[in-house]
């Protein structure tokens, strides 16, 4: 019996008789670069006695540095005592972890290359989201997209309109040109500031395997491809592409069932820019407008029409008209908002100087 229960406190059977952890070391588990700050931070539900911290190396448990550099903190959040344990003296690139106050941190690297795919690392997450072909499920979703509501002329409300692609947003299906054109712009960017920085080892599909244009370039023409369907011409555009009836239950976006109108199958609605509020069921936005969405659209359009010209010049050609046509659009109107339906929920759209001006300054002219 007294095996039995040794055995069980050792595989953790019985985890009420055991001592819980109250200190924790955090660390960057990136790494860290030799020539930079090298900081860990220890938080605690006690307030143990941190005089001394330990840099120790991974595979020996050899110490290899200590110090009594640490910056001692009150209460926060959760936690009733934290500090700071600096290293940012040892510079020597290896394995290591910090140990102090009887606990020890994650290991991490010093390296010069800690940082190297991290940029391409986030597009996992991307590819992950599209809408129309997945490369993760190898399969295609909301292919049926969609069919438009709100349109000012009365004969095309419930026709159907190609707006299949893009990202799903967030967890769960719906689909903003708020968020996507941010996504889309915030892509493009990163590309002009740094471009050394993005490596090429997935085609436009998102499949692995390179194609001769950076991966980042591939999510960001992703999105601009939805954006442009979803302002097919000229005072045409569209806000959203589903709403909030979509939080229905937990599944695949290929095997998704939400029915939104029965007469529509498996279509989705398509939110036409109105400048007033929407919302088909119960609840509505407080729309006043459609600059801040026509500005997402100018600003993502211009600064694709720069960056794609080398990789895609027949299409960026295309997309600097459609730029001009949106902000043009955008300096009749306010504000406007994401639709909701049974849920009061929408987002505000703000228009910043970089959204208007930042773009028309270095692309247009």
């Amino acid at each position: 019996m007294k095996n039995i229960f040794l055995l069980c406190i050792g595989i953790g059977l019985l985890p009420g008789l055991l001592p819980a952890q109250s200190t924790w070391i955090r660390v960057n588990q990136l790494g860290y670069l030799p020539e930079d700050k090298k900081v860990a931070v220890l938080v605690s539900k006690a307030t143990p006695q941190v005089s001394s911290f330990e840099l120790c190396e991974e595979l020996t448990n050899k110490v290899v540095f200590s110090s009594r550099s640490i910056q001692t903190f009150g209460e926060y959040a959760a936690f009733r005592s934290g500090c700071r344990l600096n290293f940012s003296s040892f510079n020597r690139e290896g394995r290591y972890y910090v140990r102090a106050a009887g606990v020890r941190s994650p290991s991490f690297r010093i390296a010069s290359e800690v940082y190297a795919g991290t940029a391409d690392f986030i597009l996992r997450y991307m590819r992950q989201q599209r809408s129309g072909y997945n490369p993760y499920l190898k399969d295609s979703c909301h292919t049926q997209d969609g069919y438009i509501v709100y349109h000012p002329d009365p004969a095309k409300n419930g026709t159907h309109l190609d707006v299949s692609g893009g990202w799903h947003d967030a967890s769960d299906y719906l689909q903003y040109v708020t968020t996507s054109a941010n996504a889309t712009y915030q892509m493009l960017f990163a590309y002009q500031q740094n471009p050394g920085s993005f490596g090429d080892a997935h085609d436009a599909s998102g499949h692995p395997g390179p194609n001769g244009i950076p991966d980042v370039l591939d999510e960001a023409k992703w999105g601009l491809d939805w954006l442009l369907k979803m302002n097919p011409a000229k005072d045409e555009m569209y806000n959203q592409l589903a709403d909030d009836r979509d939080h229905l239950k937990m599944r695949l976006p290929n095997l998704d069932s939400v029915v939104y109108d029965p007469k529509q199958g498996f279509r989705r609605p398509v939110y036409f820019i109105t400048g007033q509020p929407q919302g088909l069921l119960r609840y509505q936005n407080r729309t006043k407008g459609v600059a801040s969405t026509a500005g997402k659209y100018a600003s993502t359009f211009a600064l694709g029409s720069r960056i794609l010209a080398p990789f895609y010049p027949e299409y960026a050609q295309k997309l600097l008209p459609k730029a001009w046509d949106a902000y043009a659009f955008g300096r009749k109107f306010q504000v406007c908002q994401t639709a909701p339906a049974v849920r009061p929920i929408f987002m505000k759209k703000t228009i910043t100087w970089m959204t208007w001006n930042w773009p028309l300054h270095s692309c247009f002219n």
